[in-house]
């Protein structure tokens, strides 16, 4: 069967994004549904988010041809559904350490591939990306709702339910042949010392210390969010829809960014991410009163959204080579290793002070204020 090219695209946002869906807002709740105590959920979360990044780095950048993105893509697709499959065959702490490092190690390496086809394609054919990257964003909503309304009706055990459907809809979508195969040359990866790397990092290391807590500071949200608000006596479909509100928020905010901050330098996208996280997470520590909660899952466009667009802003700013070493530095120290860090400290905190953990949220934000790097990158 062939699938115009920008459906085939769209179908394999919308099923990753449909599983990650599944998988961020409700996994601690799946682990915690098999027996296993917060500390143990925090080491293992952690260790699936450092596979994360070791997946991004290590795995995706070995695809230099992109004639051979499809079948890339198919690959992971594959190797990710055996380790989802994989979660249905044991549930002591070592076997769930192996699958999630596994699950999460060929997952990751998904979203920049097909990036990296969808700009493939956007040289062979007319293509709109970003109405085609929205079903993602739209899936994630859909995923997260879904799943908070199964589990309140059959249990934790829709959860696994849904990620494995999810992962199987993704593998059969990438078999299907797309209208236009991509073609291009080899992509060359650009070399560079040590010492280039080094003198990008002190350069920016006002940057990279900012947005590491700024991001770092969502773990807790990540990872125990689900478990906290359950806890409080919320039904999964409420927190499903709370996920989901955020991730709305978000959209609006990345669809509205170059009216809303055309004129914002990085720096000044840095202070208002950094208040919007310290309000937030002082107002999930604060109160699970739904109202509020509301409140701060709007926030999400704040503490996650700005500070993404900033980061963006600055690097774009940079000169040549050095936007794609500092990108590679962002997603690996920021989006990944600090995040993985956290999540692994989140769930000794969650163990002994429950909600009251986002108030070291709050802290963890608060640095952020004063490390913005002092030369705003030009807006554009």
């Amino acid at each position: 069967m062939v699938l115009h090219s920008t459906r085939w695209l769209a179908l394999s946002y919308f099923t990753y994004f449909f599983s990650y869906g599944v998988f961020l807002p409700f996994w601690s709740v799946w682990l915690t549904g098999v027996g296993l105590p917060p500390e143990t959920i925090g080491l293992l979360l952690g260790a699936g988010l450092i596979a994360r990044f070791l997946g991004s780095l290590l795995l995706a950048p070995r695809v230099a041809d992109p004639s051979r993105l499809v079948f890339a893509l198919r690959l992971l697709a594959l190797l990710t559904l055996l380790f989802a499959v994989a979660f249905w065959f044991g549930q002591t702490s070592a076997w769930l350490l192996i699958v999630m490092v596994g699950f999460n190690l060929f997952f990751s390496p998904l979203v920049p591939l097909t990036d990296a086809l969808a700009g493939t394609w956007q040289k062979q054919i007319t293509m709109d990306y970003g109405r085609v990257r929205l079903w993602g964003s739209l899936a994630f909503v859909i995923g997260s709702a879904l799943t908070g309304k199964l589990v309140s009706v059959f249990s934790y055990q829709a959860i696994l339910v849904l990620l494995s459907i999810g992962v199987a809809s993704m593998l059969i979508g990438m078999l299907l042949r797309p209208s236009v195969m991509p073609q291009g040359e080899t992509r060359q990866k650009e070399a560079a010392g040590w010492q280039a790397w080094k003198t990008l990092i002190f350069s920016s290391w006002r940057f990279l210390a900012c947005v590491s807590l700024l991001q770092g500071a969502h773990a807790a949200y990540y990872g125990f969010s689900a478990i906290y608000w359950q806890g409080a006596g919320y039904s999964a479909s409420v927190v499903g829809y709370l996920w989901s509100l955020g991730v709305v928020a978000e959209i609006v905010v990345f669809a509205l960014s170059n009216k809303l901050f055309r004129r914002w330098g990085a720096r000044d996208l840095l202070l208002l991410s950094g208040a919007a996280g310290i309000l937030r997470w002082s107002l999930m520590a604060w109160t699970t009163d739904l109202p509020w909660l509301i409140a701060a899952q709007i926030l999400h466009c704040g503490s996650f959204t700005v500070c993404h667009l900033a980061a963006m802003r600055y690097i774009s700013a940079r000169q040549g080579s050095e936007v794609i070493r500092l990108q590679a530095v962002y997603s690996a120290v920021a989006m990944g290793g600090g995040i993985a860090i956290m999540t692994m400290f989140s769930g000794f905190l969650y163990q002994h002070m429950q909600g009251r953990m986002f108030w070291i949220m709050a802290l963890v934000a608060l640095p952020a204020l004063v490390l913005r790097p002092r030369v705003a990158a030009r807006p554009d």
